[in-house]
């Protein structure tokens, strides 16, 4: 069957990708692009299906005109992929408020206003599918992306929300959590705040250094990822978390074994917080 796609963020990286697969699929896309001139490249891969928008999702009073005027001319949106983001590089202390404001207007603030914009209609049809392009940096940390993944955990706590809420309606929600791919999310995507405190230096240049070193090198395949994000919206009862990644899978893992083992350990003291039996509260 045949749907219509609005992907945010398709003129590179797994945006791209995910365009690229439902469009080769035979499906219809519209794909939000940052600059006038990324319009033909986009719209020359599949003329009369790929439609480019000229959107930046931090300008929030033009979304809902947008996707209205979209859904005028090429017609319902069966499925939203939140796709557009970027990433911040930099210690807590050494990351200004700024950055973390700006990290999570595109990454979180952009995401909810896009969503907002779609949803009515799909409640009132009664079918859709909307996709958050998360990361596995929205499950686990790491040393060095604490806006990044401030952002990424809000979105995940939205989506998890969201999908009792609208599962009445027929309506699918679905977290996607990639590990490493090789995109430019290290490169071109990735802002890097300068690094001026020598005593976070033996935890954070090797991770920064790693990061740089890895580019073009990652893991993952984009194309095996547009793949994956066509099998699940096909699916008659999609998944509304999917790892994409064997090292995301591996990652994961890791973190919830250590996070239950603490648990755990901390178990007895967790539980003395509850009023005792028979005990009133006043």
């Amino acid at each position: 069957m045949s749907r219509t796609f609005l992907i945010t963020g398709v003129s590179s990286g797994l945006g791209r990708a995910f365009a690229t697969a439902a469009l080769e699929a035979g499906h219809t896309v519209i794909g939000t692009v940052r600059n006038p001139d990324q319009v033909a490249a986009f719209e020359q891969f599949a003329p009369g299906r790929a439609h480019a928008r000229v959107l930046d999702v931090t300008d929030t009073d033009a979304i809902a005109p947008t996707v209205a005027a979209v859904e005028g001319k090429v017609g319902p949106i069966d499925v939203l992929v939140n796709n557009a983001g970027y990433g911040v590089e930099g210690t807590f202390e050494e990351t200004p408020p700024d950055t973390f404001r700006h990290q999570f207007d595109v990454n979180v603030f952009g995401v909810i206003a896009v969503t907002q914009a779609v949803l009515p209609r799909m409640r009132e049809r009664r079918a859709g599918h909307i996709l958050f392009v998360t990361s596995m940096g929205g499950l686990r940390a790491f040393p060095g992306l604490a806006a990044y993944h401030g952002s990424k955990f809000a979105v995940e706590g939205i989506a998890a929300t969201l999908a009792q809420e609208v599962a009445p309606f027929g309506v699918h929600v679905t977290a996607i959590e990639p590990g490493s791919f090789r995109t430019d999310w290290a490169g071109r995507s990735m802002h890097r705040v300068e690094s001026t405190i020598a005593d976070y230096d033996p935890i954070f240049v090797p991770i920064r250094e790693r990061r740089l070193d890895m580019r073009g090198q990652q893991l993952g395949d984009p194309a095996q990822a547009g793949r994956a994000l066509l099998a699940i919206v096909e699916a008659e009862k999609p998944p509304t978390h999917l790892i994409l990644g064997s090292d995301a899978l591996r990652l994961v893992a890791d973190a919830r074994s250590a996070f239950d083992a603490e648990t755990a350990a901390w178990n007895e003291l967790s539980k003395s917080t509850d009023y005792l039996d028979g005990e009133q509260i006043a």
